[in-house]
């Protein structure tokens, strides 16, 4: 599994600055004060395939958006694989952190904040230069941009993807109580005075569909594995929230990995099927109070949080029937407890969920100050809720003053913003760039091309559980880069 974050961007003063051109600021910057390579050309786009659609079918790219066409490099982007084996790039006109594929929740957590402290260190790095850049950890703007923080995971390829379709929809709808950001405003452009759990529920018009940044789906369907497609599907996951809470974030990963569970073995079999799952997605996200009652196909009607409760109940049932593990077993703690509290009393949830505690610092203000939703203070502090800066974000300064529950350390974060998770492929890319990277000519999530003496040798990673640090400790060990791939066996 893994997180993308594109990053909201802006330049102080000057709202009519180029965001293309200030994210390859952000991502060209930080490359250069590591040694590394962010130019033309260091990702490797020939195994992309973005217009595959998960239905059985592709688009013909004479129909497709240029959005779409991501396995078309734009000359003059930056592009970027780190030593951690994360790719940082710019994406449409923001800045990306493209965290490495991990095996746990966990460290899913763990390495999308490293990407918080790789954008934390660009923007220090650029303010030397007024008026430098600021970073928000956030999907929309409040007038009308959404932008993504896409989730991703391995999924059997053997599963019919009408099963993940029926039986994964009422699960996202459900799942923004959890995952929820918050923002002020309702509709789009926060033409309407509120305020709502889901910073994204009102940017999406489809159940199912390939695209990204617009007609946006509940269920994306692009077939683009990034690893052996004969055995695996990537489910591209759009339809959530960046989230900066450890607990919402571990929850986010953690909770839909087990989903897919159930899916894969077809225990849910269409019992929490939805009426309507775009209605239904934005009267959940409409509803800070988690009160309200969302129609199921078959008549009943339901809470967000009780069909929440519903998927644990068969989550239950299926690890007495497989067993759990230490990382399963840290999820549903999490999430029984998180559940009870939103059962009772959301605001009691302001500790672990982003929505919760942004609407408490919100709700503070309105109490004190008198405001209305519609005020436009209420709207900065939105905002400022995801700046990225510690002395400037509100979220940093209330996990500092500990009305945060952190899952992570600091020293484990700062590790990972330049070691490889050990137990994937990642870490193999990670090592060659660190080791070699003079040789390296470009990446992808399932290759890395090396300069050797006589040319070029590609280095194939259909497995994302294979060429982990045991596995590839030998051949690592080697000093040049011609023995390495020999090593290799590449």
């Amino acid at each position: 599994m893994g997180i993308e974050t594109e990053y909201g961007i802006s330049v102080p003063g000057q709202p009519w600055a180029d965001p293309v051109q200030t994210s390859g600021l952000v991502v060209s910057r930080y490359a250069r004060e590591h040694g590394l390579r962010a130019t033309h050309g260091a990702w490797d786009y020939s195994d992309e395939q973005p217009l595959h659609d998960a239905r059985g079918f592709s688009m013909p790219r004479d129909e497709a958006d240029p959005t779409q066409l991501t396995d078309e490099e734009q000359p003059g982007l930056a592009n970027v694989v780190l030593t951690n084996g994360a790719r940082l790039y710019v994406d449409h006109a923001h800045p990306e952190y493209s965290s490495p594929e991990v095996m746990t929740p966990h460290d899913a957590v763990v390495h999308d904040r490293a990407g918080e402290l790789v954008m934390r260190e660009a923007v220090e790095l650029l303010s030397t230069r007024p008026p430098g850049v600021t970073l928000y950890k956030n999907n929309t703007d409040g007038k009308g941009a959404s932008y993504g923080t896409h989730e991703n995971y391995l999924l059997d390829r053997a599963t019919p993807f009408a099963r993940v379709v029926r039986d994964l929809t009422p699960f996202f709808v459900a799942r923004q109580v959890v995952i929820g950001a918050g923002r002020v405003g309702l509709g789009r452009e926060s033409e309407g005075a509120g305020y709502q759990i889901c910073s994204r529920a009102d940017f999406f018009e489809a159940e199912v569909g390939l695209e990204t940044t617009f007609r946006r789906p509940i269920i994306n369907t692009r077939d683009e594995p990034h690893a052996d497609p004969d055995r695996y599907r990537r489910l591209h996951v759009i339809v959530g929230d960046a989230n900066l809470a450890d607990v919402a974030n571990l929850l986010k990963m953690g909770s839909t990995s087990l989903v897919l569970a159930l899916v894969e073995a077809d225990a849910v079999r269409g019992r929490l099927a939805l009426r309507d799952p775009l209605r239904a997605l934005r009267e959940v996200s409409h509803d800070p109070t988690c009160t309200a009652l969302v129609e199921l196909a078959d008549g009943r009607r339901m809470t967000a949080v009780q069909l929440l409760w519903a998927y644990r109940e068969l989550i239950g049932e299926h690890l007495g029937r497989h067993g759990s593990d230490e990382a399963t077993d840290e999820v549903l703690a999490h999430l029984d407890r998180v559940l009870t509290l939103l059962e009772s009393d959301p605001m009691s949830a302001a500790k672990d969920l982003d929505w919760v505690a942004k609407l408490s610092i919100l709700q503070g203000y309105r109490d004190r100050d008198g405001l209305a939703w519609g005020d436009p203070r209420l709207q900065a502090v939105d905002i400022q809720y995801s700046d990225i800066r510690p002395a400037k974000g509100v979220f940093a300064r209330l996990e500092a003053a500990g009305r945060i529950t952190r899952l992570t350390t600091p020293e484990e974060v700062e590790a990972a913003v330049t070691t490889p998770p050990a137990d994937t492929r990642a870490w193999l890319r990670g090592r060659l760039v660190r080791d070699h990277a003079p040789d390296v000519i470009s990446a992808s999530w399932d290759s890395v091309v090396l300069r050797v003496p006589r040319g070029v040798a590609r280095i194939s990673m259909p497995e994302p559980t294979a060429l982990g640090r045991d596995a590839t400790a030998a051949a690592l060990a080697h000093e040049t880069v011609t023995e390495v791939v020999e090593a290799l066996g590449a």
